[in-house]
């Protein structure tokens, strides 16, 4: 404001406003806070200071209205105003373009505000939504983790408990065939006891042939191979160890 109103100029102002009507200081100071929009606001120590000067050389004059002090511009004071008419006009062009630069800063100031608010909002809404997909991501790994965890304990588990029933079932199985064959070797003929003997290697075998099936897994070719070895061996027990009589 010291371009516009340097110089006396602002001096030179006061003149004119009081020349237009009598005013007190708040009412000068008011006026000139709306000349500039706002954005300029001149305090008390600046505009009543100024004003005592003027009424020292004689330009104004006051009267002491409801407790406040109304100045009025002197004959003297009227004079140069009218003198000084082409700077006034010039002052006036000044104070206009002042306003209206003052104006447009401002504006650019409150759209630069909005436009930075609104990219730091938008930035704050970025933020929550790619944190908001990662925890959500981070969520639905954890959850598969969880589930192929359990499914793999539950396979585990699956795997123990056949293993377990297999082993008992063989067990029991064979604790079973150990009592039938001590009843039948303290009860029968020795021709029931080598009966006996066979049908017990018999059974081991196909315990043994079964375990084995499940351990290596069985298809289609696999079973072909183990009938035709199965029929070779009945071949030869029947021709060589059994043969008829």
């Amino acid at each position: 404001m010291a371009t516009v109103f340097g110089h006396g100029r602002l001096r030179l102002y006061l003149l004119k406003l009081l020349e237009e009507s009598p005013r007190h200081g708040y009412e000068i100071i008011r006026l000139l806070q709306d000349r500039f929009l706002g954005v300029y606001s001149p305090s008390p120590g600046t505009i009543y200071p100024r004003l005592a000067r003027l009424e020292e050389e004689g330009l104004v004059t006051h009267e002491v209205v409801k407790g406040k002090k109304v100045y009025t511009v002197t004959d003297k004071g009227r004079a140069e105003v009218v003198r000084r008419m082409d700077e006034l006009a010039e002052l006036e062009e000044e104070i206009t373009a002042s306003a209206s630069e003052f104006a447009r800063e401002v504006q650019q100031d409150v759209r630069q505000t909005v436009r930075t608010l609104r990219d730091e909002l938008t930035q704050v809404a970025k933020d929550m939504r790619d944190h908001g997909r990662s925890a959500t991501r981070e969520l639905r790994e954890q959850d598969r983790a969880a589930k192929d965890s359990w499914k793999g304990a539950t396979e585990r588990q699956k795997d123990e408990w056949r293993r377990q029933k297999e082993y008992w079932q063989s067990w029991k199985e064979e604790w079973r065939g150990t009592w039938e064959d001590a009843w039948k070797t303290a009860t029968g003929s020795q021709e029931d006891v080598a009966a006996l003997k066979l049908d017990r290697a018999l059974r081991q075998f196909v315990e043994d042939v079964r375990r084995s099936t499940h351990r290596s897994g069985l298809d289609e070719e696999k079973l072909t191979a183990a009938r035709s070895i199965l029929d070779d061996t009945l071949r030869r027990l029947k021709t060589e160890v059994f043969p008829p009589s």
